[in-house]
């Protein structure tokens, strides 16, 4: 078994595209990933907040100091064309069409209605299927500036002082005081897309190696000079088998390590404060920890795609089978990301998806270490299971050599 092994490793060894994709990936995809987003995001953000939206109020007069506001807004600027716009229909085409960017349509003058005890509502015509979008907030906020400033002098005309005025309007103001600390609340929110990196890394760094050792195999004629040697199936299994889980644990290895090293150079930068100062107490025992979580998958991941590439005729179809695996490893991650899905007692038997929970609970600094042990007993009961089903696979003399 370990001449396999060996074997296989010192094959595995000589091919660059497996080391690239084992070594090199993972020590360059988070610096870019994680660069590239903020990038990108940062960038959509910026041109979002210095964009100048063309609007155009229906019946200004009825709130001038409102019309005057947006006038003078420098998010915002009057449309100047001839177009005739005077209800919210015209609003909306011209909104289409791209002639302006907001328009506000004002029934009745609001000092009027107020006086007569009744409400006024602006219906504000905008596109809000953009995913970074300041219109409304913005026209939000100059109307509710407008609104308060009615408010005030409706008070003040029923004699009620301006210091007084908030405390009537508000009674009873809630203020809200959290018990999770900054790592929970951005573990929360992060810790949950770290599996989203990690697993997948995992199951390439088994399966590049695996359709080698099995398509790869037959596709070149030398599983039949290694069924010759005096070993045992089970033996040649756990060879190959080893070698996978092998170079998944690098890969799973250099990808924590990676992870590891790169906040700890971000910490240097302060663009990121809030999300580091919290990573920050993140430990190398956490760090460990969630390696170690990683191994019983790679051994699910190593024991599955070896079964599918000694089933593959080829080299290519050992590839084709891979794209519907990485499909079925994102589901139980997707799932572990759902509302109200927590570690918990029943969670911590479902593969893939107890330890994507784990693994956000670490983050968070909230894991319990009991669930982790069942997630180690879960993952390894079925790494055994689908082990034994490699090795009865590849005792089938249809299966080798179909």
């Amino acid at each position: 078994m370990f001449e396999v092994m060996l074997k296989e490793l010192r094959e595995l060894l000589r091919d660059r595209k497996t080391l690239f994709f084992v070594i090199a990936l993972p020590i360059v995809i988070f610096p870019v990933l994680f660069a590239f987003v903020a990038f990108l995001t940062s960038k959509a953000a910026l041109e979002a907040e210095q964009q100048v939206h063309t609007f155009y109020v229906v019946n200004e007069d009825y709130a001038r100091p409102f019309a005057d506001t947006l006038f003078y807004h420098r998010s915002f600027k009057r449309y100047d064309g001839d177009a005739k716009l005077d209800s919210v229909e015209a609003l909306r085409d011209a909104v289409r069409q791209g002639i302006i960017d907001v328009g506000v349509y004002i029934p009745a003058a609001p000092d009027k209605q107020l006086s007569l005890g009744n409400q006024t509502r602006f219906q504000v015509v905008f596109n809000d299927a953009q995913s970074i979008n300041y219109i409304y907030s913005r026209i939000k906020k100059v109307i509710d500036e407008y609104a308060a400033t009615l408010r005030e002098q409706a008070l003040g005309e029923l004699g009620v002082a301006v210091e007084k005025q908030a405390a009537i309007l508000k009674p009873v103001e809630m203020e809200k005081v959290d018990t999770a600390d900054q790592r929970e609340n951005i573990g929360e929110k992060i810790g949950a897309f770290i599996p989203y990196m990690l697993i997948p890394l995992v199951l390439m760094g088994a399966s590049y190696p695996a359709i080698d050792l099995g398509a790869g195999e037959k596709e070149r004629g030398t599983l039949e000079t290694l069924l010759l040697t005096p070993l045992t199936r089970t033996q040649l299994v756990l060879g190959k088998f080893f070698t996978i889980l092998i170079s998944s644990i690098a890969c799973a290895l250099v990808t924590v390590s990676s992870m590891s090293v790169w906040i700890w150079i971000a910490s240097g930068f302060g663009a990121l404060d809030p999300i580091l100062s919290a990573f920050a107490t993140v430990t190398q025992w956490d760090f460990l920890l969630i390696f170690a979580l990683l191994l019983p998958v790679a051994m699910m991941l190593s024991s599955l795609v070896l079964a599918i590439s000694i089933y593959a005729r080829s080299f290519k179809e050992a590839q084709n089978y891979m794209g519907p695996l990485s499909m079925f490893v994102f589901v139980p991650i997707v799932v572990s990301v759902l509302p109200n899905m927590t570690l918990t007692a029943n969670t911590a038997w479902i593969p893939i998806t107890n330890v994507a929970l784990a693994i956000k609970e670490i983050v968070k600094g909230t894991v319990d270490y009991q669930a982790v042990g069942l997630i180690f007993l879960a993952s390894t009961l079925l790494a055994s299971a689908l082990l034994a089903c490699c090795v009865r696979w590849f005792s089938r003399e249809a299966v080798l050599f179909r």
